[in-house]
């Protein structure tokens, strides 16, 4: 998918009934590939939505040197191209109509946070998990998407971290909890217990949606 001059891969995936996309971007420390989030990606289809795994950097800054090092930490470029994968799924017949969520791990919580920021009548939801964003000022000023945080219950310290990042917003938000995680979210019991908060999280907010889409509303 063509983004900020440079062409982007990505996995799409949609099962026939689904009603959004997930987007799982990827920067310097992860791929597409990663049986992290192949595993997440997994479960969220078996769930009825749809993937899209996307690697942020190119195949040519991927590979090293002084160019991955200059995009890797440029979270406005990310943000962009995250804006890029989402207008790619809207131009696509079988997506176009789709909800779009952002789900967000690690380094890419800033990106993920400053695109929805960006675009607030396409983004139904996000969903950061194993991540402590620092929003810029003026991105806390923009957002108006909701925001899940699902925080690891076994390192109390980056809970608070997290708990304090999501004090920061003025979108509505809220932080859950998966008790024997960590920030790394290891193990397949974790894994299933972050895909159904986040499941449970991105329904509630479709159902919302569309009561708030009813005439006379």
């Amino acid at each position: 998918m063509p983004a900020d001059r440079v062409t982007l891969e990505g996995d799409l995936s949609v099962p026939e009934s689904a009603e959004a996309v997930v987007l799982i971007p990827h920067d310097v420390d992860t791929s597409r590939r990663d049986p992290h989030s192949q595993a997440i990606a997994t479960r969220l289809r078996a769930a009825g939505w749809g993937t899209l795994l996307v690697d942020l950097l190119s195949e040519r800054e991927d590979r090293g040197g002084t160019e991955r090092g200059e995009q890797v930490f440029d979270t406005g470029l990310l943000a962009r191209r995250l804006v890029a994968a989402v207008d790619w799924v809207g131009a696509q017949p079988d997506t176009r109509t789709l909800s779009i969520v952002l789900f967000g791990c690690g380094t890419q919580a800033a990106s993920v946070l400053e695109a929805a920021a960006e675009l607030p009548d396409r983004v139904l939801t996000v969903v950061l998990w194993g991540g402590l964003p620092d929003p810029t000022a003026d991105t806390v000023r923009r957002l108006r998407v909701p925001v899940l945080f699902v925080a690891g219950g076994r390192e109390p310290g980056v809970l608070r971290l997290t708990e304090k990042a999501a004090r920061r917003l003025h979108a509505p938000h809220e932080v859950r909890v998966v008790p024997e995680a960590t920030h790394l979210f290891q193990g397949t019991d974790v894994l299933d217990q972050v895909t159904a908060i986040a499941d449970e999280w991105c329904a509630e907010r479709l159902r919302a949606a569309r009561t708030a889409a009813r005439p006379g509303r």
